[in-house]
């Protein structure tokens, strides 16, 4: 059997965290068992679908690295087939015509409440015999006795009375079929093996394994995965910090170090805390998913973010980096690729990194009042005179540079710093920059002389 997985999010709001999650984990058992991984937008919801919903589930997507086998497919357009499987069970008797109206319906469920019952749908108009003139929605005729088991590869076997699983509504007044019935439909249309999802649909499985038997189709093995809480224990929310994907990118995480945070976010292999890509498809088997919920931790997310940052190839940061520098012309100036790792090692996320390689793009126009009061002496001006001349006069590289204010330095009796950091400042605005053979390197003689003499230019003016 080749194992097909899907993910099927409402266009309807962001691709929060708990989504992203569950996405990752149907994506890695796929992938792991060399299957196919679907990407359903289920948009039956027509009021709250929005193609900017849609397109923030995609981008999301594709930022992680979450690669979908075929076209997306979206359930709206597949509504044809929903609505014949409504008359299938209409006409074999599975279901039936409800002319119940909204205050009869509220009617029925104060009166269970005062009576101490479960609220729901009563039957009335189970075994009518006529068609009444008024408007209907469809119910699915769901057993009145026995049991219907969830076999859950995660949360295990769960069973659920059928005498508390009332008749549910499968097609609406408007003549458009619900999430449950569209659901069922798809999957096994899809030949979807394996349904993972959060655990807080759990309370649909028992209604959509119904409806698979009554359509005599093959019931898919479900993996329902424990909500995300926050540090406190409650349910993931805004309130703990971001909680759309699209913030992390903003805020500065790798699409790895996510999807490595959320990996471990329920599931383990060992003690490891740290996956590549290729790991968490090997080890990957929803058998290691625990079944309790999970709790955010910012500080490990952070911790995983700066070790990625520091581990990654610097040609695999370039576009993230770049996402960031996109206010400045890089195309003047050195690679972003020779940049980049000058300042992996003190970088904990891609906006530390994005901002500390716009010195080596753009020049400063001020400088720092408080570095310009300790570096700036009035012996300064005549050690950087001697660097400028030996720049001009001699075969330029970062190490050659550093050279010549260790000679310089050592022949006046001062230490580097005395005229290292005067250097940093007029290059950079500050005091602080990669070492200062690497920054020259890279910022290459004529744009390192003219920021010099341009900044002399300016302090003594």
């Amino acid at each position: 059997m080749t194992v097909k997985t899907r993910f099927a999010p409402s266009p309807t709001g962001m691709l929060h965290i708990g989504g992203a999650r569950t996405a990752l984990f149907s994506w890695l058992y796929a992938r792991h068992f060399g299957g196919e991984f679907v990407l359903r937008i289920e948009d039956t919801d027509k009021e709250r679908s929005t193609d900017e919903a849609t397109q923030v589930i995609l981008d999301g997507m594709k930022w992680l690295g979450l690669d979908w086998d075929g076209e997306p497919v979206f359930q709206g357009a597949r509504q044809d087939k929903h609505i014949a499987a409504v008359n299938k069970l209409l006409d074999e008797g599975k279901a039936y015509k409800c002319y119940c109206s909204k205050e009869k319906l509220d009617n029925i469920r104060e009166k269970q409440r005062i009576e101490g019952k479960k609220a729901m749908y009563d039957g009335t108009c189970r075994n009518l015999t006529e068609e009444q003139d008024s408007p209907f929605v469809v119910r699915f005729k769901s057993p009145e006795d026995g049991e219907t088991w969830v076999k859950d590869l995660v949360l295990g076997d769960v069973c659920f009375p059928n005498e508390e699983i009332d008749d549910l509504i499968i097609m609406r007044t408007d003549g458009t079929p619900t999430y449950n019935l569209a659901v069922v439909v798809d999957d096994a249309d899809m030949g979807i093996t394996h349904v993972v999802r959060g655990s807080d649909h759990l309370n649909n499985t028992p209604r959509q394994i119904q409806l698979y038997h009554a359509l005599g189709l093959d019931v898919p093995k479900f993996a329902h995965i424990p909500l995300i809480h926050g540090a406190d224990g409650a349910k993931m929310s805004k309130r703990h910090g971001s909680v759309a994907i699209t913030e992390y990118r903003e805020k500065g995480y790798l699409p790895h170090a996510v999807n490595n945070y959320l990996a471990r976010l329920g599931w383990s292999h060992g003690d490891d805390e740290v996956f590549s890509q290729a790991q968490l498809i090997e080890y990957f088997d929803l058998a290691h998913v625990g079944a309790s919920p999970s709790r955010f931790d910012q500080d490990k997310l952070d911790w995983l973010n700066t070790h990625w940052i520091k581990a990654s190839k610097p040609a695999d940061l370039v576009d993230e980096v770049a996402y960031f520098m996109q206010d400045i012309d890089t195309s003047h100036g050195p690679a972003l690729v020779d940049v980049i790792p000058a300042l992996q090692e003190r970088s904990k996320n891609l906006i530390e990194l994005a901002g500390a390689a716009r010195m080596f793009y753009v020049a400063p126009t001020e400088y720092q009042e408080k570095a310009v009061k300790k570096n700036f002496k009035e012996g300064t001006w005549a050690l950087l005179d001697k660097f400028i001349a030996k720049a001009e006069s001699e075969a330029w590289s970062g190490e050659a540079a550093h050279q010549w204010i260790a000679d310089i330095c050592e022949a006046e009796g001062v230490n580097m710093g005395k005229l290292a950091q005067p250097i940093r400042v007029l290059i950079a605005g500050v005091p602080v920059s990669p070492p200062i053979d690497i920054t020259l390197e890279l910022l290459g003689k004529d744009e390192t002389l003219s920021r010099i003499q341009k900044g002399i230019t300016a302090l003594k003016s």
